[in-house]
């Protein structure tokens, strides 16, 4: 996988209920992507992300799983998150380094407690969220992408329906908020037009009004020229929607299928376009001793990472996730252990995704890898440079979890 810069790495992770579709929507992401070549089922144990023997006999997600790929010249650090209040722990460490949360809300069950649960979480920690209703291939399922259980502002991003005449009533020619095509393959032959039913007109334009007021409400600016009769642009929409999603008072609500693929496209094109990445977050507020500081992603500065992963690997023995959290790491640099105060050597560092390795010598600010032989009860330090003896520099309480110091 090749480099890329620091606006294009957003961190996305998906959080939900359990049996809501995150592991299937993870795989039908990779499989648009061209990451994987086919798409594994949870029934049979052939996700990308469930490799554990538990998680494959169980049908459930244990731990979180790490999903990297590359949509329209930009790279999305996926992370697929445990479902279940069991595990919760995993979902933490994924919050903690996370830029978007995407809550993925069964149409069929509905809104259900850990969701709810993650969502505050979220809200605690300032974290900009997206919702995706999946499983609306079922029958029965009920939504309308306008509110959530906190009373939060959503923005319906995609409608329900698959008309593509009354999707260009409702959306006009919007790149940002126009909705996902029922499949990505052309149909053999030429499909004659279908008239749309008269109830249409009056439904298209409820939606895109909607649409409008749910974008509109992150800028006062902008809401007060649309109460006086201005109708924003579509530049101006897509400009104050990535703001608001950015500022986590926005949230918008695409609906699709993870299984029949339905939406997905749609989904990481949103990611893209308006996923925040760290340089568009708050500066990480970091600690060493009793001083506390604003670190930014910074190429330039000083090697500061953040361990917030641990896994064993049957082959090599302990992994450690960590993310760069400002200067340039490369392989064979030394950094030092802020729980012992030892040096440790980067002899092996690899971009990880589920359990495949990709060799890549260099990382930049907001980027992950997986570093053997990292002491495994270290997770959650802050290794620096050899050269900078600081005292064990942490990240605070501001925007994280927790502590970073073990």
């Amino acid at each position: 996988m090749k480099s890329y810069t620091d606006r294009s790495d957003p961190h996305v992770i998906l959080v939900g209920h359990g049996g809501s579709g995150k592991t299937t929507l993870a795989e039908a992401l990779l499989a648009r992507a061209g990451a994987i070549n086919r798409i594994g089922r949870v029934e049979d144990g052939t996700t990308s992300s469930d490799t554990e023997p538990e998680e494959q006999k169980r049908r459930i997600s244990i731990s979180l799983a790490v999903l990297p790929f590359e949509w329209a010249g930009h790279k999305v650090n996926l992370i697929d998150t445990p479902g279940y209040a069991d595990f919760v722990g995993d979902v933490e460490a994924a919050l903690r380094i996370a830029d978007l949360a995407v809550f993925v809300v069964s149409a069929v069950e509905g809104l259900e407690v850990q969701a709810e649960v993650v969502w505050r979480r979220c809200a605690e920690l300032d974290i900009p969220r997206m919702v995706f209703v999946n499983k609306l291939d079922r029958s029965g399922p009920t939504s309308s992408g306008r509110s959530t259980s906190s009373g939060a502002r959503s923005a319906p991003a995609s409608p329900r329906s698959n008309c593509r005449s009354a999707r260009k009533r409702v959306f006009g020619a919007s790149p940002t908020c126009s909705p996902t095509p029922p499949s990505s393959t052309p149909p053999t032959a030429p499909t004659p037009p279908r008239k749309s039913p008269r109830i249409w007109p009056s439904w298209s334009n409820q939606v895109h009004d909607n649409l409008v007021e749910g974008i509109v409400v992150a800028d006062d600016e902008l809401m007060e020229r649309y109460l006086e009769g201005d109708v924003p642009s579509v530049a101006e929409l897509e400009h104050t929607l990535a703001h608001g999603v950015a500022g986590a008072t926005v949230f918008p609500v695409v609906c699709g299928s993870a299984l029949t693929g339905v939406g997905v496209d749609r989904l990481a094109d949103l990611l893209c376009e308006i996923g925040p990445s760290p340089v568009d977050r708050p500066p990480v507020a970091v600690r060493a001793g009793d001083t506390e500081a604003e670190l930014k992603p910074d190429p330039s500065a000083q090697p500061l990472a953040f361990v917030f992963k641990t896994i064993a690997d049957p082959y090599v023995g302990q992994l450690s996730l960590f993310k760069v959290l400002s200067g340039t790491i490369k392989t064979d640099d030394q950094l030092v252990n802020p729980a012992s105060g030892t040096t440790e050597r980067l002899h092996g560092l690899f971009l990880l995704r589920a359990r495949t390795r990709h060799p890549s010598p260099r990382w930049s600010p907001v980027t992950w890898q997986r570093w053997p032989s990292w002491p495994p009860r270290n997770t959650g330090a802050t290794p620096w440079p050899q050269r900078e003896r600081r005292s064990r520099w942490r990240p605070s309480h501001r925007r994280r979890a927790c502590s970073a110091s073990p």
